[in-house]
C-alpha cells in the first residue's frame, strides 16, 4: 500500500474529526482520568467497547492540545492493508505531523500482524489503541507485548454521563430536581447512551446494530448461516433480562448442535453487544453448565430492535443496572463478579456482587415495589440469599420507592434507580 494513500486517509479522518468537534457536544468520559495515568512509553493502552460507543472520540481527547496523529482502520481505502504495510503508517505520519508523542491506533485489528508493530511503536511513542471485538486482547497480543499493556472495556454514556450530556446537574436535594432526574431516567431507558443516538435517533441505532452484526460478526467469523444468525442475534437482543439456556435457544432456533448456539452467544459477547451472566455457584462446574442471563448493551438498542417496553419495564430497569455494574466493574472495580442466584425453592436474586473470596453485595431490582405480595417475595428472595451467601449487604433497587426495613435481624435498603445511577464512581 503507497504512502500517498495512507497519508490521504490520515488528512480525511483529521477533517472529519475536526467536523465532528465543532458540530457536536462532546464530553469527557468518567474512565479519561484513569486510562490518562497509564498513557506512558512502553506501555499501550488499548481500549475495547461496542462500535460506536465512543472510544475513539475520548482518546482524541486524551491528547488533545499534545504532539500527536490518529488513523482508524475501518476505512474503505485502507481495506486489504497487509502487516509490513504498517510501517508506512509510521512513515506517513511522520511527513504529515513531525515528531509527534502520541499515536492513536483505531481498529487496527482489521491487520494481521498488527501486535508485533505496535509492539516495536510503544518503546518510543506514547500508543492508545481501539477496536469493537474483545478479540484485541488475543493471546498474542499478550504474549507480543509481555505484559507490559492496560486494557479498558468503554461503555456506551452511563446515566451520569447522560445527565452532564444534557446539562443537567441534579440536587438530589430538590423536589423538582428530582422530578427532572426522574423524568431523565425514563428517558435514559427508552433512548439508551449510545453518543451519536442521541442527536440522531432510533435510525442510529438500527445502523449500529447492522453494522456490528455485519461487520464484527458475520465477516470476522465467517457466519454460513447468516439468516438463523441474525434471527438468533435479535432475539437475544430484544428478549433481556430473561434467563436463557443453550438447549432452549438451539430449539427455538432449530440449531443441529449446542455448540453453534455457544459460538453464536459468544460471538455477541465479543462484539459487546450482550452479555451474559452466570448462575452462581461454588462449583465452577455447576456455573458453566446451568442457565445464563443475558443483557443488551443499551437499552436504546434493545427498544429499537422490538423490546416491549410499555409491557417490561421491570426487565428494562434490571437491564440498566446490570450494565452500570458491568461498567462499574471495567472502569473502577476490575475484581468484582457479577452472578446472579436462584435456590431449589425458586428463590431468585438478580445480582451478587463478588470481590475476592467473599460476596459483597445482594441487588434485587423491582421497579415496582409498593404492592405488598411483590414487596414480601423479594425480600424473601434476598433473606433466603443473604443465610446461604453469607451476605447482610441487602438493597433492592426501585424505581421510585426510598426507604429501609428490618426483617429477620436484617436490614434492608430500598433505593430508587435514579440515586443508585448517580452514585459516585466505583461505588456499588
Amino acid at each position: 500500500m503507497e504512502t500517498e494513500l495512507i497519508k490521504r486517509a490520515i488528512k480525511d479522518q483529521e477533517e472529519e474529526v475536526l467536523s465532528k468537534f465543532n458540530s457536536e457536544r462532546i464530553i469527557d468520559r468518567e474512565y479519561s482520568t484513569e486510562i490518562q495515568r497509564h498513557i506512558t512509553k512502553a506501555n499501550a493502552v488499548v481500549i475495547t467497547g461496542v462500535r460506536r460507543s465512543g472510544k475513539s472520540t475520548e482518546a482524541i481527547l486524551l491528547v488533545k492540545g499534545k504532539r500527536h496523529a490518529h488513523l482508524n482502520f475501518d476505512d474503505p481505502s485502507l481495506e486489504g492493508m497487509k502487516g509490513p504495510d504498517l510501517v508506512k503508517v509510521t512513515e506517513a505520519m511522520a511527513e504529515l505531523k513531525g515528531n509527534v508523542e502520541y499515536i492513536i491506533l483505531d481498529e487496527i485489528q482489521n491487520v494481521k500482524g498488527w501486535e508485533l508493530y505496535v509492539s516495536r511503536l510503544r518503546e518510543t511513542k506514547k500508543v492508545i489503541v481501539t477496536g469493537s471485538n474483545s478479540e484485541l486482547m488475543s493471546e498474542e497480543l499478550a504474549s507480543r507485548l509481555t505484559g507490559r499493556y492496560t486494557s479498558f472495556t468503554a461503555f456506551p454514556f452511563s446515566f451520569r454521563e447522560f445527565l452532564d450530556y444534557n446539562r443537567f446537574k441534579p440536587d438530589v436535594y430538590l423536589t423538582n430536581d428530582i422530578a427532572k432526574t426522574r423524568g431523565f431516567l425514563d428517558k435514559y431507558m427508552l433512548r439508551g447512551g449510545f453518543p451519536e443516538a442521541l442527536a440522531l435517533g432510533e435510525r442510529f441505532l438500527t445502523q449500529i446494530y447492522s453494522d456490528i452484526i455485519t461487520k464484527d460478526i458475520e465477516r470476522r467469523y465467517s457466519i454460513k448461516h447468516r439468516s438463523t444468525f441474525r434471527e438468533f442475534s435479535k432475539y437475544v437482543v430484544s428478549n433481556i433480562s430473561k434467563e436463557m439456556s443453550y438447549n432452549k435457544l438451539k430449539n427455538i432456533f432449530e440449531i443441529k448442535s449446542v455448540h453453534t448456539v455457544k459460538n453464536y452467544l459468544g460471538f455477541l459477547e465479543k462484539a459487546y453487544i450482550a452479555f451474559k451472566v452466570d448462575k452462581y455457584s461454588n462449583k465452577l462446574k455447576q456455573q458453566v453448565l446451568t442457565g445464563k442471563k443475558v443483557y443488551c448493551i443499551d437499552t436504546g438498542l434493545a427498544n429499537a430492535l422490538g423490546f416491549r417496553i410499555d409491557e417490561e419495564k421491570g426487565r428494562l430497569l434490571e437491564n440498566v443496572i446490570a450494565i452500570e455494574l458491568l461498567r462499574r466493574k471495567s472502569y473502577w472495580n476490575i475484581h468484582t463478579e457479577i452472578y446472579f442466584w436462584q435456590d431449589y425453592k425458586q428463590h431468585e436474586v438478580d445480582f451478587v456482587v463478588k470481590e475476592g473470596g467473599s460476596i459483597k453485595q445482594l441487588i434485587q431490582v423491582s421497579y415496582r415495589i409498593e404492592d405488598s405480595d411483590t414487596k414480601e417475595r423479594e425480600i424473601r428472595s434476598l433473606l433466603a440469599a443473604s443465610k446461604e451467601l453469607r451476605c447482610n449487604d441487602l438493597l433492592i433497587i426501585t424505581y421510585d420507592f426510598e426507604g429501609e426495613e428490618e426483617k429477620d435481624g436484617k436490614k434492608i435498603i430500598f433505593m430508587p434507580a435514579w440515586k443508585w445511577l448517580l452514585l459516585a464512581s466505583g461505588s456499588s
